[in-house]
């Protein structure tokens, strides 16, 4: 058995025995460094045009201040955090016009920066292993709608497009030594779906086979995915993936997350994750909601048994963090839920056969 393996073991087995607690924002925490364009550039690399915004490049520009970021979340208490990787795509790094080889790059550096502090703050904490995700964001394209208003039928990027761009980051991250991997802040299921295969494809090549978590995003009051679908269909849809986690993130606050977390929780055979925002943006685009008041809303999902992981979104820091990993001490995780065998399909709205 590898070395992760054993890691993965352990995760595993902690999440029977106690709620998980994964970190916080990173883009929140950049903006508070006042970087600028001279942070996002490198001697080392030659980049292409402006880079700053691109905060992925800081894997490889500005290194020191990625693993003070992952430093500060374990430190507040988080058990996960999660690899500097969220727009690593080839798809989404077009925009920086950064090529594959950087791309990759962007990805192994994001994953052994984690790796070290994970690594550092086990071997400083034996009683409370930390591990890391590898964080696969949302691609700024989508398969599931039209780029064209006045064609119902435009695309910007074809299926296999976008499975070969996930591929490549799976690589990546897998070779750099995440310990799972976050497909999350998922607006369009198709896509995750893409990402789903390029996993399952790349294990049946012989890749080491990791956990995956999913994590949705109900774009507003709606209830469903920016692509349609609500929480259940959403599940129906990638549930043959047997994740690890599947869960919400960004987009809500913890009040208006609620219903749609315990609906998962109601219908999911394995672990809930949430990490909401700190509440919805003010008139500047702001987070408002303070660590108490967002611990204090998730500290009532976890005491009503409906959550396994949690962590923070836009607008948290590692103050929410702690404060979350605070409120949930000592409670009891959720356990799994148990449904009839039925046939249960999906397109926007959920299908059960009777």
């Amino acid at each position: 058995m590898t070395d992760r393996q054993k890691r993965i073991d352990t995760l595993k087995s902690i999440a029977k025995e106690r709620i998980l607690v994964f970190d916080g924002s990173w883009g929140v925490m950049f903006q508070r460094k006042g970087l600028s364009e001279t942070d996002f550039q490198s001697d080392k690399y030659t980049l292409p045009g402006e880079q700053k915004g691109n905060n992925d490049i800081l894997c490889l520009t500005r290194p020191d201040i990625v693993r003070e970021l992952h430093d500060a979340y374990y430190e507040a208490g988080a058990d996960i955090s999660e690899t500097n990787t969220f727009s690593a795509t080839t798809i989404a790094q077009a925009d920086y016009d950064l090529d594959a080889e950087t791309v990759r790059q962007l990805n192994l550096e994001g994953a052994r920066i984690g790796r070290e502090a994970a690594d550092a703050w086990t071997a400083k904490t034996p009683d409370k292993p930390r591990f890391l995700a590898g964080s696969i964001g949302p691609l700024n394209k989508m398969l599931s709608m039209s780029s064209d208003v006045n064609d119902p039928g435009a695309r910007e990027v074809t299926f296999d497009q976008v499975y070969q761009a996930y591929r490549e980051q799976i690589q990546a991250l897998n070779e750099g030594g995440v310990d799972l991997y976050l497909i999350e802040t998922i607006t369009d299921t198709l896509n995750c779906k893409a990402c789903i295969k390029a996993i399952m494809d790349l294990e049946a090549e012989g890749m080491e086979k990791l956990p995956i978590w999913i994590s949705g995003t109900i774009t507003d009051r709606s209830g469903r995915t920016l692509s349609g679908q609500t929480v259940e269909a959403f599940w129906n849809s990638v549930r043959h993936a047997k994740p690890f986690a599947i869960g919400l993130n960004c987009a809500l606050g913890a009040d208006l997350m609620r219903p749609h977390i315990a609906e998962l929780s109601r219908i999911a055979n394995t672990l809930v994750a949430a990490y909401p925002n700190a509440g919805l943006p003010n008139e500047m685009g702001e987070y408002d909601e303070t660590a108490e008041e967002t611990s204090g809303a998730v500290n009532a999902w976890a005491r009503d048994g409906i959550v396994n992981i949690l962590g923070g979104c836009c607008g948290t820091g590692p103050e929410h963090i702690a404060a979350i990993a605070k409120s949930v001490e000592g409670l009891q995780p959720r356990q799994p839920a148990t449904r009839r065998l039925a046939m249960r399909l999906s397109g926007l709205e959920p299908f059960e056969a009777a």
